[in-house]
């Protein structure tokens, strides 16, 4: 199983394969990469519901949105996680529609006068800007190191703070009921608790092959009690076809406006940014080296999604937060699980009956599981922050201006009504006014000052003495024409000049260590103990 013990880096020299490019078996794919499309699949059908809404969308028309974004999601995610070319970051990152750009989407097709317009010229923004992100990702990637840890930590942690709201609502009842009585009522504030608890209690007591699937059983057995009282709705999944294809341009070919072009090229950009904190925190969390050219192939991936969403009749795409979460939940890092999961997203695309059976999942079950997977992407942008020196107080502005900057839309929802409509479809996006906050002030303090800016060391280990303990490591070369995995990290040569020093150095081998994998035996030096997974890595 591909998981991650408490363990330093050298462990995966001895791997034929990184955990991250390991393949489980079919049974055990099929449950992870389900339980990546139950986890997704609620923030992946709203926003074609709230675009369809606003748009005054018939419910055919609806329907059809929701089947034709499943469908390509389950394609980016497969491009994402498996590669083709130089596309893809081939890591575990699942692809869903943004939710920076919902705002903005919404804007444009309603001054295009709503219906089937108004998305022909949304779809038209959508390609241009998609392949404006493609083009752009190379040049893109090289400006990594204006986003140190104090920018990607501080925008992961807004992610996560402002996806929590999103959840909580869902765990009252969901948007759906605000203003009626059944908004906040206890049976869905029971329904939503009684899944936290039960997630929380399996990853307690149960064995790790229950933990990696928690969050899966939870969604499940709140399901099923709330189908036991009478609280689930399966009527949908009745009157839903079996089978049904998306084809190009159904509404008809995309219009090409200029002012809706920019404000979608705003929306990649900021998405742009998003991506490349998700690409850091999966690294982190698999101990994975993450360098510019993984940062360039995981932005390709998102403009040739983005491209093929204006194509399929769905939307922009970027590297989904909430299954971050869930891989940092679960433990189980291979890439090839997200690809299970693309298939299954095909499926669910092309079958919409399928699709409405896991609809049909309750919103407070879904905000209780949500809670805690919004939670961890928050705790993952901690961790990064972790390495930085806060003490100092450029660094601690920044991070505190954009949690304030990020917390507007949602604490006061109102704040910017007053603005342009352009203006506000951008700032009423928590995520894209805490980022850009993020990213300007690191410009204002640390770059124009020209301040050096700490990166974050892929080679780090636990302590210092742990340092001592371990020979250096250099990462594995790509071969000429292309990327091809190779397991993450080879052993430096032991009579360099980075030879190791202290007892364990080449005339003093290190004690033999147990598989990757398994654990030691308690008390010897350098073996993992049953103290459970380590998560990314350590801060000295």
């Amino acid at each position: 199983m591909a998981r991650v013990p408490r363990q330093d880096p050298q462990a995966f020299s001895r791997q034929q394969a990184h955990p991250v490019d390991e393949v489980l078996p079919v049974g055990k794919l099929t449950l992870y990469g389900f339980q990546h499309v139950l986890a997704f699949y609620a923030a992946a059908v709203i926003v074609p519901i709230l675009l369809g809404n606003a748009l005054e969308l018939s419910h055919e028309q609806l329907v059809y949105l929701i089947n034709a974004d499943l469908l390509t999601c389950g394609i980016a995610s497969i491009i994402q996680a498996l590669g083709v070319w130089r596309i893809g970051a081939r890591m575990p990152l699942v692809q869903g529609v943004t939710f920076t750009a919902v705002s903005p989407m919404i804007a444009i097709g309603q001054g295009a006068g709503g219906g089937t317009a108004g998305l022909l010229v949304v779809y038209g923004a959508v390609i241009t800007a998609g392949i404006a992100t493609y083009l752009f990702a190379p040049f893109f990637s090289k400006l990594v190191k204006y986003f140190p840890p104090v920018v990607i930590g501080t925008i992961l942690t807004i992610i996560g703070l402002t996806l929590i709201p999103q959840a909580l609502q869902d765990a009252a009842g969901g948007a759906q009921l605000m203003g009626k009585p059944e908004y906040g009522d206890l049976k869905n504030l029971g329904y939503a608790l009684g899944t936290l608890l039960f997630i929380l209690a399996v990853v307690r007591i149960g064995k790790p092959y229950l933990s990696s699937l928690a969050v899966l059983l939870g969604l499940i057995g709140g399901t099923g009690v709330a189908w036991l009282l009478g609280d689930v709705d399966f009527s949908a999944v009745q009157k839903a076809d079996w089978f049904g294809v998306s084809t190009p341009f159904h509404y008809g070919m995309p219009k090409f406006e200029v002012f809706p072009i920019i404000a979608m090229l705003v929306v990649m950009l900021i998405t742009m940014v998003e991506t490349t904190g998700d690409v850091y925190a999966i690294g982190e969390i698999t101990r994975k080296r993450v360098d510019n050219d993984t940062v360039a192939r995981a932005l390709r991936a998102d403009g040739v999604a983005t491209v093929l969403g204006g194509i399929f009749n769905s939307f922009p795409y970027v590297a989904f937060a909430e299954n971050i979460g869930l891989v940092r939940m679960s433990k189980v890092m291979s890439r090839f699980v997200v690809v299970a999961a693309g298939g299954f997203m095909i499926v669910l695309g092309l079958l919409p009956k399928a699709g409405s059976l896991v609809a049909a999942i309750p919103h407070p079950v879904l905000g209780g599981a949500a809670i805690s997977m919004f939670g961890m992407v928050a705790t993952v942008g901690i961790q990064i922050l972790g390495k930085v020196d806060l003490r100092e107080e450029r660094n601690a502005l920044i991070l505190a201006v954009s949690l304030g900057a990020a917390m507007l839309p949602t604490a006061v929802a109102p704040f910017f009504d007053r603005m342009p409509e352009d203006v506000r479809a951008v700032l009423n996006s928590g995520i894209t006014l805490g980022g850009l906050t993020a990213i300007l002030l690191n410009l204002l303090f640390n770059v124009f000052t020209r301040r050096s800016a700490i990166e974050i060391d892929w080679d780090e280990i636990e302590d210092d003495d742990a340092d001592a303990d371990a020979p250096h490591l250099t990462p594995v070369q790509e071969p000429a024409g292309g990327y091809e995995p190779q397991g993450g990290y080879q052993p430096a040569d032991p009579h360099g000049p980075y030879a190791p020093q202290g007892p364990h150095g080449p005339q003093s081998p290190r004690p033999p260590q147990a598989p990757y994998g398994q654990p030691g035996q308690p008390g010897q030096q350098g073996q993992p103990g049953q103290q459970g997974p380590h998560w990314g890595l350590p801060t000295r």
